[in-house]
C-alpha cells in the first residue's frame, strides 16, 4: 500500500507541469504576443531605420511616384549661376558652374512624422527613388561636376534635389563688338521622354528674384554677370505630343579694361606718332624713315596681338577692322609723305610749275587752308624770258666788246700801221678772259633759273602737304570718333 501512496502525487506533478508548458506555447502562438514583442524590438531599432523599412517596403522607382496616373507631376526647378568658367568664341561653346535645384512631390514617400519621433525630413540616396529625366539641351560635353548621391524627401512627399553643376553648353556668341561685347546664351530644362501631361516645370522662385540674383557669382572674373531671364513654354515636335521647357538666359558682358589697355592704347599711341610725324619737314628724309619704322613696328603689334583677338569662321570683331583701317592709314601717310619728298627733291629734272598748278595749288589752296603767310606760298613768276633775253643780250653785250675791241684794235692798227706781237697775243687773252666770264654767267642764271624751278616746287609741295595732312588728321579724328561712340553706346547700353 505504501508504493501506490507515493505513486500518485508523482503522476500529478507531472500532469502539471506538461499543463503549464502548453499554456506557454499557446501564448506565444497568440497575435498578442507577437504584437508586444515587436512593440519592443521597435523600441531598440532607430527611428530613420524604422522610417526607412517603412517607405522603401514597397517602393517602386520605375514608375512616376503618382496614385493617379492622370495626374500631373510638376517638377520645379531653379537655376543660380556661380561662376563663368570659360567663353570659347572659336567653337562657340559656353563653360558656367551653377547650382541646380529641382523639387516634385511622390506620394509614395508621405509619413505622419509623430509615428516616427517626429522626423519631418530625410536624405536618401538618389538611385533608391524615382527622378525626373530633366536634361539641358544645349549639353555639348559632360562638365566635371561633383557626386551628390543623396537627396532630401519630407514627409509630406516633397523631394528636393540640390547638386552643384558644370555646365558646358553650346552658345551663339557675338563678338562684332568685341572687347564691349554681351552675350546672351540659354540654358534650356526639359525632359526628354515625358510629355507636359507627365511632367510639367516650373519655376522653384518668383522670376524677378532669379533675374536679380547675384548673391553666389564669383564677380572677380573676366565677364560680369547683368541677370538671369527665365522662359516658359511649351512646344511640340511635329504632330507629337506637347513638352514643357523651363529656358533660362545667362547675359554676361566682358570687363573691357585689360583689352583698352593691351590693344586700344599702343594702337592709339601709334597713330598719334604718325600724325606728329607730319611736322617733320617734307623736304628732308627723316619723315619717311620715321614712318616706315612706325609702319614696322605697328605690324610687329598685330603680330603680337593675333592671338588675343577672337576668332570665328562666321564673323570679324569691329576691332580687328579697326586695326587693318589703321594699317591702311598707316600706308597711306607713308605714300603722301613719299609722293611729297619726290615733289621737293629732284626738281633739277623738273620743268616749270604748271600755270594751272599754281592757280590751283598756290592760290587758292592757300586760302582754302587758311595759311596765313600766303606771301611765302605765292607763285613765283618764270623768269625763263628774261633770262633768255638777258642771256642774249649778254651775248649781243659780249659779242659787241669782242668786235669793238677787234675794230679798235684795227683802227689803232691802221693808225699806227704797226702791231707788235706782245699786242697781239693780249687780245687773244682777253677774248678767252671774256668768253670765260660769258660762261660763268650763264651758268650762274642757269643755276638761278632751277633754284626758282625748285622754289616753285617745293612751295607746291608744302602746301599739298599741308592739305593731304589735315585730310588725314579729319580721316582719323572721323574714324575714331565713329569707333568710340560706337563702343560707349555698346558699353553702356
Amino acid at each position: 500500500m505504501l508504493p501506490k501512496v507515493f505513486m500518485a502525487p508523482s503522476v500529478l506533478g507531472v500532469s502539471l507541469l506538461l499543463l503549464f508548458f502548453t499554456s506557454v506555447l499557446q501564448c506565444k502562438a497568440s497575435p498578442a504576443y507577437h504584437k508586444t514583442a515587436s512593440k519592443q524590438a521597435n523600441l531598440t531599432k532607430p527611428a530613420l531605420r524604422l522610417l526607412s523599412d517603412y517607405l522603401f517596403s514597397n517602393y517602386k522607382k520605375d514608375v512616376r511616384p503618382v496614385r493617379n496616373w492622370r495626374k500631373t507631376t510638376n517638377v520645379a526647378i531653379d537655376v543660380m549661376v556661380y561662376a563663368i568658367l570659360s567663353v570659347d568664341e572659336k567653337n562657340q561653346v559656353l563653360t558656367t558652374y551653377i547650382w541646380y535645384r529641382q523639387h516634385w512631390i511622390d506620394e509614395f514617400l508621405q509619413w505622419n512624422p509623430r509615428d516616427f519621433d517626429n522626423i519631418t525630413q530625410m536624405s536618401v540616396p538618389t538611385e533608391a527613388i524615382w527622378v525626373p529625366d530633366i536634361l539641358i539641351n544645349e549639353f555639348v560635353d559632360v562638365g566635371k561636376s561633383p557626386d551628390i548621391p543623396y537627396v532630401y524627401i519630407l514627409h509630406h512627399g516633397e523631394v528636393r534635389n540640390l547638386k552643384p553643376v558644370q555646365v558646358v553648353t553650346a552658345c551663339s556668341l557675338d563678338i562684332y563688338n568685341f572687347p564691349f561685347d554681351v552675350q546672351n546664351c540659354s540654358l534650356t530644362f526639359t525632359s526628354w521622354l515625358h510629355n507636359i501631361r507627365d511632367i510639367n516645370i516650373s519655376l522653384w522662385r518668383t522670376p524677378e528674384e532669379v533675374k536679380h540674383d547675384k548673391s553666389v557669382f564669383m564677380n572677380q572674373g573676366e565677364w560680369e554677370l547683368l541677370h538671369v531671364l527665365s522662359q516658359f513654354r511649351e512646344f511640340s515636335v511635329g504632330d507629337s505630343d506637347f513638352y514643357a521647357e523651363m529656358k533660362f538666359f545667362v547675359v554676361i558682358r566682358r570687363r573691357p579694361l585689360f583689352y583698352a589697355v593691351s590693344l586700344l592704347l599702343p594702337s592709339i599711341f601709334l597713330m598719334v606718332m604718325d600724325i606728329v610725324g607730319f611736322y617733320l619737314p617734307p623736304d628732308s628724309g627723316e619723315r619717311v624713315s620715321f614712318k616706315i619704322t612706325l609702319l614696322l613696328g605697328y605690324s610687329v603689334f598685330l603680330i603680337i596681338v593675333s592671338d588675343t583677338l577672337p576668332a570665328t569662321a562666321i564673323g570679324t570683331p569691329l576691332i580687328g577692322v579697326y586695326f587693318v583701317v589703321c594699317m591702311a592709314l598707316l600706308v597711306i601717310s607713308l605714300t603722301e609723305t613719299i609722293l611729297i619728298v619726290r615733289l621737293v627733291h629732284k626738281q633739277d629734272l623738273q620743268p616749270h610749275v604748271p600755270d594751272w598748278v599754281k592757280r590751283w595749288v598756290l592760290e587758292r589752296a592757300t586760302i582754302l587752308l587758311c595759311i596765313q603767310d600766303r606771301n611765302t606760298f605765292c607763285p613765283v613768276h618764270t623768269q625763263s624770258s628774261d633770262i633768255s633775253g638777258n642771256m642774249e643780250n649778254n651775248d649781243s653785250t659780249a659779242k659787241l666788246n669782242h668786235y669793238s675791241c677787234e675794230s679798235t684794235r684795227d683802227f689803232e692798227g691802221g693808225a699806227s700801221g704797226t702791231m707788235t706781237q706782245p699786242q697781239g697775243e693780249s687780245s687773244l687773252v682777253v677774248e678767252s678772259i671774256l668768253q670765260e666770264i660769258a660762261a660763268i654767267r650763264q651758268f650762274l642764271e642757269k643755276r638761278d633759273e632751277f633754284r626758282d624751278i625748285a622754289r616753285e616746287w617745293l612751295q607746291v609741295g608744302y602746301v599739298l602737304d599741308v592739305l593731304l595732312f589735315r585730310a588725314y588728321l579729319v580721316a582719323v579724328l572721323a574714324y575714331s570718333i565713329t569707333l568710340g561712340t560706337l563702343w560707349s553706346i555698346w558699353q553702356y547700353a
